[in-house]
């Protein structure tokens, strides 16, 4: 994407600004589950935790999905083959669901403003033929409305912090001003991972064990404000 451009940039600010509808609101990525438990945990720092989820599991398995997906250039069979890959890769079964709703609720909304690949793919994830992951439907649909690369990487690791902080203020663990601090602090970090070098077929990897396990263990608690 050419900055330069103010065409191409309103289209990035649309697609990134929160309220477009995506649905991922109803999804905290581990965040709620993690608060819950970090005595069990072992302790927990909340910019920590954010800037853990960006190095840890954006950085190495959302961001690489989603460039994969990008350039398969529209290429169904290829897209639903690395879709299958990312849920062969999420092994917690709360992340595993929350990608895919939030990946059928993107899709969806796109269905509906005619984007291109947007309803086929839709009806690939419903007869079950592909699952419909977040980062995947990114790649592909942001490609399709003009992006590039670049530009669909930073939306995807701004909104992954930016969801974060959202939700960490409706879960009255801070408030607005500290919650802008901490995304203010992840925007550089999202920029220099956004600088590396992704190979044509680079492995789809996380690690962050204390995350996974507090959404496993949060599967069957009691009442919460987000599904994972």
């Amino acid at each position: 994407m050419n900055t330069a451009d103010p065409e191409q940039l309103l289209v990035a600010l649309q697609h990134a600004d929160s309220q477009f509808p995506s649905g991922g609101f109803a999804f905290s990525q581990g965040l709620e589950a993690s608060a819950l438990l970090r005595e069990m945990l072992g302790g927990w720092d909340l910019a920590e935790f954010v800037l853990t989820q960006l190095r840890h599991r954006w950085a190495g398995a959302d961001r690489v999905a989603l460039i994969r997906a990008h350039r398969c250039a529209g290429e169904l069979s290829s897209v639903t083959e690395l879709d299958l890959e990312v849920e062969a890769s999420t092994f917690v079964e709360g992340l595993r669901i929350g990608s895919r709703r939030n990946g059928m609720a993107l899709l969806t909304t796109h269905a509906r403003i005619a984007t291109s690949r947007a309803s086929d793919y839709r009806t690939l994830v419903r007869d079950g033929s592909a699952c419909g992951h977040l980062a995947v439907v990114q790649g592909l649909l942001w490609g399709a409305i003009g992006l590039d690369e670049t530009a669909a990487a930073t939306m995807s690791g701004y909104q992954a912090a930016a969801s974060l902080s959202t939700a960490t203020i409706r879960l009255g663990l801070i408030g607005a001003i500290e919650a802008q601090a901490i995304l203010t602090s992840a925007l550089p970090v999202i920029a220099a991972i956004c600088r590396e070098p992704v190979a044509a077929n680079e492995p789809i990897r996380s690690f962050n064990p204390l995350t996974e396990i507090a959404v496993a263990f949060q599967r069957d608690g009691g009442q919460r404000l987000f599904s994972n």
